[in-house]
C-alpha cells in the first residue's frame, strides 16, 4: 500500500486532559493522539452549567429524568437506577438477587477486576472461566461446565461491545435455576438478534458511564431490571439503606423529614451534575455509536492484510458498540505486542491493553490458585492484544494517523 499523507490535526495539546499529554515530543511532531477522549460539546457543557445554577446538585430531578429516558431507550417499562459507577451497580445487583457467603458467581477470566471484586464484597466466590478465542466473550458451554451446587449467578461480560449469545445463556440459566447479571459496561447500544442489551430477561444488566465509555458522565452507571423486587432493593441499598428517597423528602411542600434505615446500605447514588451530562449524551448515543462503527469498519478494511487477528463483527443487522477496537498481533508479526505499543507511542498515538486477565493479578492468582494453563484462550488473547484509539470525536485525520502508524510498523 502506498504511503499516506497525513495532515496536521486541529487538536491542540492544551485541549488534552493532563493525564493524556505526552511527556516528550513524538517522532511525528504532531500533537499526541490519546487512546481515549470523551465526546463532549457545548450542549453537554450548557446542561451542566444549568444544573449548577439550579441549586440542585446531588440526586434529584435530572437523575430521575435520566433514569426514565434511559429505560425508554433500552427497555421501555423496565426499571433503571442510576448509580455512581458500574462497579456499584454490579454490587447492588448481586446483593439484590441474594448472593451471600458460600455462593458462587461464574465470571470470565478475561475482564476487568470489577466484575469479580463485587462478588468478594458479598463474601461469595468467583468461579473463573475461559473465553472464546474469536470473540473473547464467554460461551454457554464454558459457563455450564463451571456450574456447581453452589452456583448462584452467571455474569456474562459483553467484551468491547460485542454482545454475548444471550439466548443460549439465558436458556441454560433458566434450566439450571440460576440468576443472570450481565456486565454491560461496554455494551451501549449493542444488540443481539435485534434486541438491545439490557432488554433481555436477565435479573439485571449493568452499564458504565466512565470517561471513556460510549456514553460518559465522567463516573457513573445504570442498573436496568424488569424485576420490581430487584429494583426496590437496589433503590434502597444505593443510598444507605434508607426507605425514603432523599429528593422526595427535600422537595416536599409538607413536613417529610422522617425516614427509616431498613438495611446497612451503601453510598452509590448518581449526582444531578452527572445526570445532566448523561441526558445530553443519551440523545447522541446512536449518533456516537455510528461514528465508532465507521471508524471500526475503516480499521477492519485497512488492517485486513496485516499480521493481526481483528475483532469479530456483530451478527448481520446487529449493533456492536465498538467501545474498544482490540486487535491481536499474530505469531508472524515482526515484533512483540509491547514493542508495538512503544512504537505507536513514538509515533504519537496512544494505545492500551484490554485486558490483563485476572489470572495474572496477584490477588486472584494466589487466592484462587489460577494458572495460565486454565485459560488458554484468555492467555493467548492477552499476549497479542492491543486496543487502538476509537472514539466518536476522532477526526478523519486522527483515524488516518492511526492507520498510518499501524501500517508503518507492521508493513516494515
Amino acid at each position: 500500500m502506498a504511503p499516506r499523507k497525513i495532515s496536521k490535526g486541529s487538536t491542540e495539546a492544551s485541549d488534552l486532559p493532563i493525564n493524556l499529554l505526552p511527556v516528550s515530543m513524538t517522532q511525528t511532531q504532531l500533537p499526541f493522539l490519546p487512546f481515549a477522549r470523551p465526546d463532549i460539546g457545548e450542549p453537554e457543557i450548557s446542561a451542566v452549567v444549568e444544573c449548577l445554577r439550579s441549586g440542585w446538585l446531588t440526586t434529584g430531578p435530572r437523575t430521575k429524568e435520566f433514569e426514565r429516558r434511559f429505560a425508554d431507550v433500552v427497555q421501555p417499562g423496565a426499571h433503571a437506577l442510576a448509580v455512581n459507577s458500574a462497579t456499584a451497580g454490579l454490587h447492588l445487583a448481586l446483593e439484590a438477587v441474594g448472593v451471600s457467603p458460600g455462593d458462587e458467581v461464574i465470571v470470565p477470566d478475561y475482564t476487568f477486576t470489577a466484575s469479580a471484586e463485587v462478588v468478594r464484597y458479598l463474601g461469595a466466590e468467583p468461579v473463573f472461566v475461559d473465553v472464546d478465542h474469536s470473540t473473547l466473550n464467554v460461551t454457554v458451554d464454558r459457563l455450564e461446565a463451571a456450574v456447581t451446587s453452589r452456583t448462584k449467578v452467571i455474569m456474562p461480560v459483553h467484551f468491547a461491545g460485542l454482545a454475548c449469545d444471550m439466548d443460549s445463556i439465558l436458556a441454560m440459566a433458566q434450566r439450571r435455576g440460576l440468576a443472570v447479571v450481565d456486565d454491560a459496561a461496554h455494551a451501549l447500544p449493542s444488540t443481539f438478534r435485534g434486541r438491545m442489551i439490557g432488554s433481555f430477561a436477565t435479573d439485571a444488566s449493568v452499564f458504565s458511564f466512565y470517561a471513556n465509555k460510549t456514553l460518559s458522565t465522567g463516573e457513573g452507571g445504570m442498573v436496568v431490571t424488569s424485576r420490581s423486587d430487584v429494583a426496590t432493593r437496589c433503590g434502597i441499598m444505593r443510598l444507605h439503606g434508607i426507605s425514603r428517597d432523599a429528593f422526595a423528602r427535600y422537595v416536599s411542600t409538607t413536613p417529610a423529614w422522617q425516614y427509616e434505615v431498613v438495611a446497612p446500605g451503601f453510598k452509590y447514588n448518581l449526582t444531578d451534575i452527572a445526570s445532566a451530562l448523561g441526558l445530553v449524551q443519551l440523545e447522541r448515543v446512536f449518533e456516537m455509536a455510528k461514528r465508532r462503527a465507521e471508524i471500526a469498519e475503516q480499521f477492519l478494511a485497512e488492517f485486513a492484510d496485516l499480521p493481526l487477528l481483528l475483532p469479530a463483527r456483530a451478527l448481520p443487522g446487529d449493533i456492536h458498540s465498538w467501545h474498544l477496537f482490540v486487535a491481536r498481533l499474530t505469531d508472524d508479526a515482526p515484533l512483540s505486542r509491547d514493542a508495538f505499543i512503544d512504537q505507536m507511542y513514538a509515533r504519537g498515538v496512544g494505545c492500551s491493553v484490554h485486558f490483563i486477565p485476572l489470572h495474572h493479578h496477584p490477588y486472584w492468582r494466589d487466592t484462587f490458585a489460577l494458572t495460565p494453563e486454565m485459560f488458554p484462550n484468555s492467555e493467548r488473547g492477552y499476549r497479542g492484544a492491543v486496543s487502538l484509539p476509537i472514539y466518536s470525536g476522532m477526526t478523519a485525520e486522527d483515524v488516518e494517523r492511526v492507520i498510518e502508524a499501524v501500517r508503518g510498523i507492521l508493513d516494515a
